[in-house]
């Protein structure tokens, strides 16, 4: 590799989440990197119906299948619920785009949705007088997630639903590799009262050291207050059988015809149920393990030119974080979105189980990422 294509290893990881605004974290992207961006269209519509999980698993699938098509390199991204962004070094670039655009096929042909997606020069993003930066968060010992500020990230998504820098659908019947996908856990209900989507990003003109204060003073009150935290809870997320998402993971096998990999995923998943149900030990997995790393790998938390977090809290501290976001919105330093469910749903990259860094994406069950953004949209329109 180049130094280049090294860089993202090359980043010290932080553990603490209070300091995710400390701007020495963060390492500006290589001018010769691109950024990756897919959403899915209408996500709105498609959350009305009832369609959370779909739109879920079409957000994961691309971090999944670009993974995939890089075997396993380390590359930072991040899920946002009705989408993700990337970032990839120029030998990366042709297999990123391929798997993307493979990935953009599978969702309208296998889940109903178009997605679109595009591909950003990061020098096309500096152009603009934006940057983009990385971080690494660990929010445990066996993982690590990116983290993106500078604005640039913002500005490619944006650039992609104005239909600039996008990438062509492959054709028809293209699947990509979407090894290690799975939906298998049920929905996580809130154990403190209720599931909160929060979405804060900065004010168009505000001050950088305003915004910091403010995304600081909200993550410092939850988390200092017992009323808060992971939507997971320290047992794991509930699972049964047959799985919610047996449909979505058959959909995401390659080879052989729908109702085989159905039958596929029944047999396997019933396999991997009676393994956790009755904790028996596997070759080198171990169950409890496993659902320790579920728990300290959950991604409810994450910072992408804006914070975005999925909460378990109380309404007590709901109103709190409200007061807070309205009275720095007032003063023209956030806007932002939240959105109150009954539960979280859980969507998980697991290339091996027998390794401790797979992913687990953590949305709100009832419109989540996608529902607060149409709240942060709102705000946005009143104010202009």
């Amino acid at each position: 590799m180049t130094s280049g294509e090294s860089f993202y290893g090359g980043i010290s990881v932080f553990r603490g989440f209070t300091s995710l605004m400390d701007p020495a974290l963060y390492s500006p992207l290589p001018d010769d990197w691109t950024i990756g961006v897919a959403d899915i269209v209408e996500s709105t519509k498609a959350i009305a119906a009832q369609r959370y999980k779909a739109v879920n698993m079409a957000g994961a699938a691309v971090i999944a299948a670009v993974t995939n098509a890089l075997e396993g390199r380390e590359f930072p991204f991040v899920f946002g619920g009705d989408g993700a962004s990337f970032a990839v070094a120029p030998g990366d670039l042709d297999r990123a785009g391929e798997a993307l655009a493979a990935t953009a096929t599978w969702v309208r042909e296998d889940l109903d949705l178009k997605m679109r997606v595009a591909l950003v020069p990061v020098s096309a993003i500096r152009a603009q007088g934006l940057d983009v930066r990385v971080a690494r968060f660990g929010p445990s010992a066996n993982l690590s997630y990116a983290m993106f500020s500078g604005g640039g990230l913002g500005w490619a998504d944006a650039a992609m639903k104005r239909g600039e820098f996008a990438v062509a659908e492959a054709p028809a019947g293209t699947q990509p590799d979407l090894s290690g996908l799975s939906c298998r856990f049920e929905e996580i209900p809130a154990s403190r009262g209720l599931i909160l989507s929060v979405l804060v990003v900065p004010a168009r003109g505000t001050e950088a050291q305003a915004f910091r204060k403010v995304i600081e003073d909200v993550i410092h009150l939850v988390e200092r207050s017992p009323d808060a935290g992971r939507p997971v809870p320290s047992q794991g997320p509930p699972l049964t059988w047959p799985p919610q998402g047996l449909e979505y993971e058959a959909r995401a096998k390659r080879g052989g015809s729908l109702f085989q990999r159905r039958v596929g995923v029944l047999a396997y998943t019933l396999f991997a149920y009676l393994i956790m149900r009755f904790d028996i030990k596997v070759g080198g997995f171990v169950p409890k393990l496993y659902t320790r790393q579920v728990v300290e790998n959950s991604d409810f938390r994450k910072y992408d030119d804006g914070l975005r977090m999925i909460l378990d809290c109380t309404p007590e501290l709901e109103r709190a974080l409200s007061d807070r976001l309205a009275a720095a919105a007032r003063d023209g330093i956030v806007r932002y979105g939240l959105y109150q469910q009954d539960a979280a749903m859980m969507t998980c990259f697991t290339p091996s189980a027998l390794r401790s860094d797979h992913v687990h994406f953590i949305d709100g069950a009832r419109g989540g990422y996608a529902s607060a953004a149409t709240a942060l949209k709102a705000m946005m329109v009143g104010a202009s």
